[in-house]
């Protein structure tokens, strides 16, 4: 009927005691629309996932989680620091080979055709590969033996140890091969600890006989080179550091498989260059390198004697 007002569509609902009508009932009046917003807005904050009801029920929209500018500033600066320091002990162990270098006693080759009589320079040759590949094979072993039970703190130094090690193995063998091929390099003993340097570093024989290689030796940027080469060793000994006796296996068979391949690649090219023994000028012995003079003893003080004690 026109004009007059429409009836309750909720007519059981009643009113409150203090004569408002309840959200329901007023509801009802507004429609079915007003009824599920007042339900939204009354019935409580929604969860802790949007898209849902406090109750948690209904789609749930997941945000995708960014790190904190501070946490990916201090991850970055705990990468770089990390690789500062290793680069500071690449250059320290770098620096502890340049300094062994000069110190490593080396035989001439009067001296090794006394020792191994009866052989020629190939036989000679092959006779101390073999036993500087046995050295450096020991020394893999002992390093594997050690990190039996690995200690993370530990095994830099292990590393460092194995590589100063082989190191000096490695370049006795290669300036003796040197003299046994006739290609000893002229001057000091510092002068002729570079060019065994580089010849370890680059893995390469030094021709005396052409001058440019040595002075490529001693004038290129020899710290840099072998702080990679000695990078490279690190990596490809990294096995040796397993536990359980197995990094021993490991090790003694990586290094004899390394000190034979370097021999061989500097024993090429110095058979290349081979000065026959019989046509070698009379070289004098090589400078040995100095040892620290012994510590002398301090005398003990004398006590006088006391000729009333009694016997």
């Amino acid at each position: 009927m026109t004009g007059t007002t429409p009836p309750r569509k909720f007519p059981f609902l009643k009113r409150r005691g203090d004569g408002a009508p309840s959200p329901a009932e007023s509801d009802g009046e507004r429609g079915l629309g007003a009824s599920l917003e007042a339900e939204d807005t009354t019935d409580g904050a929604p969860g802790p996932r949007g898209g849902g009801t406090g109750t948690g029920e209904g789609p749930v929209a997941t945000e995708p989680a960014t790190p904190a500018p501070g946490r990916v500033a201090a991850v970055r600066d705990g990468l770089l620091r990390q690789g500062r320091n290793a680069k500071a002990g690449l250059g320290v162990l770098a620096d502890r080979v340049i300094e062994i270098a000069p110190r490593i006693p080396v035989r001439d080759l009067h001296t090794l055709r006394a020792q191994f009589p009866g052989l020629g320079p190939e036989q000679l040759a092959d006779r101390l590969i073999s036993g500087a590949a046995h050295g450096t094979s020991t020394v893999g072993a002992s390093v594997g033996a050690a990190a039996m039970l690995p200690v993370p703190p530990a095994m830099p130094a292990e590393l460092a140890a194995e590589i100063t090690a082989v190191a000096a193995i490695e370049l006795k063998l290669i300036a003796e091969l040197h003299e046994v091929y006739g290609q000893r390099p002229e001057g000091g003993a510092t002068r002729r600890a570079t060019a065994y340097l580089t010849s370890w570093t680059n893995e390469r024989g030094i021709d005396v006989v052409r001058p440019l290689t040595i002075t490529a030796a001693l004038s290129g940027p020899l710290k840099r080179d072998l702080r990679q080469q000695i990078t490279k060793r690190m990596i490809r000994n990294l096995p040796n550091l397993v536990p359980f006796l197995v990094g021993a296996a490991v090790g003694a068979v990586m290094n004899r498989r390394d000190t034979r391949k370097l021999a061989e690649r500097v024993r090429q090219d110095l058979r290349a260059a081979q000065v026959p023994w019989d046509q070698l000028t009379s070289l004098p012995p090589l400078d040995q390198p100095e040892l620290p003079p012994a510590p002398t003893p301090a005398p003990l003080p004398l006590t006088p004697r006391d000729d009333n004690r009694p016997t």
